[in-house]
């Protein structure tokens, strides 16, 4: 597993001092280069061996080596101060564009993959095959994904409520029984609204799945069951296509893992296509 993957996909178990070493790595992996373990332990205002000792947990000889590695992650995802740049016009040719945007994101959707291990996919699929209603929310960009996504739940014959609008969605929570399942997209999962209706519906018995990225943050650290999603790059166009990407590489993976599990999800699926055929080609 890549260095930055493994301390992303292990942030939440760590100590608080752990946590701060793992954040200060994830956000400034370029840099670190530049740091030797004492200068790193005086920047964060810790002991050098509480540097050394995360190096070791993280499956690294010592610092040295997990500095080596960070780096070499970097300088193979462009990722140093020069390479971190965007490329000059000259260099911009529409094949180099299209061919970085590929890799960009396979790696994305990799790193994405290892976050999210099968047993947890298998359980949120579990989760929504047997709830007796699923209501999804999500607003602006993570609105229409979850749009989306409700309505190929809808397609698989699940009882499905998109809300777009959480004053909307706090009406239904009269409603939420224990079989009830809230499924939450929210980017960087801050958004106070949503940690207030992911509480409130937990308080009413349902389960409560995330859909964040994998940085912690207050609703990923109170649902039931979480989706996290890696997407990182120089560019923010480039870092937001990436995050859209990996998300839509999870929700089909999820979808699949329906279909697959539950014959008869799958049979009303291949219902509802073939209704839809019939009316729009009619």
């Amino acid at each position: 597993m890549p260095p930055l993957v493994k301390i992303r996909s292990e942030r939440d178990q760590m100590s608080a001092i752990e946590r701060r070493i793992a954040d200060f790595i994830l956000d400034n992996a370029h840099l670190l280069r530049d740091y030797s373990s004492q200068q790193l332990a005086s920047a964060l205002g810790i002991s050098q061996s509480s540097v050394v000792k995360f190096a070791q947990k993280c499956g690294f000889k010592g610092y040295p080596d997990l500095k080596y590695s960070i780096g070499a992650a970097v300088a193979r995802n462009g990722g140093g101060d020069e390479e971190q740049q965007p490329a000059s016009v000259e260099d911009d040719d529409a094949l180099h564009v299209i061919e970085t945007l590929r890799r960009a994101k396979l790696e994305s959707e990799e790193e994405t993959g290892l976050l999210n291990p099968t047993p947890v996919l298998e359980h949120i699929a579990a989760t929504l095959a047997t709830a007796e209603r699923i209501f999804v929310c999500g607003l602006g960009e993570d609105g229409l994904v979850a749009r989306e996504f409700a309505l190929k739940l809808s397609l698989l014959g699940l009882l499905t409520v998109q809300h777009a609008d959480p004053v909307l969605m706090m009406a239904n929570l009269a409603t939420v029984g224990p079989r009830d399942v809230l499924l939450l997209f929210s980017e960087h999962g801050e958004l106070p609204q949503l940690s207030q209706i992911s509480r409130l519906f937990q308080d009413d018995g349902g389960r409560v799945v995330s859909v964040t990225r994998h940085t912690a943050n207050p609703l990923r650290a109170h649902a039931d069951a979480s989706l996290a999603v890696s997407a990182h790059h120089a560019m923010p166009h480039i870092e937001q296509m990436l995050y859209r990407a990996s998300v839509q590489y999870l929700l089909d993976v999820v979808f699949a893992l329906l279909c697959h599990a539950y014959p008869e999800r799958r049979g009303q699926l291949d219902i509802n296509l073939e209704r839809m055929h019939h009316m729009i080609h009619s």
